[in-house]
């Protein structure tokens, strides 16, 4: 489900929740190395999320 997202929207969800043997991070970690505000990492982590299920329940038909 990472294929459907941006590549920022990809960085921030994997260092989020510590994909391909990444080590979680706090948003404000992600923040400060991205030099954006925490706020505006937490929107494109709800974006992508939003996304992910979006497809995940357009794909296994849980949408009926």
């Amino acid at each position: 489900y990472l294929k459907i997202l941006t590549p920022r929207e990809q960085e921030i969800v994997i260092r989020r929740y510590g994909l391909n043997n990444t080590k979680e991070q706090t948003q404000k970690t992600i923040a400060k190395e991205l030099k954006i505000s925490r706020s505006y990492v937490s929107r494109i982590e709800k974006r992508a999320i939003t996304k992910i299920l979006r497809e995940f329940i357009k794909k296994d038909g849980l949408d009926k």
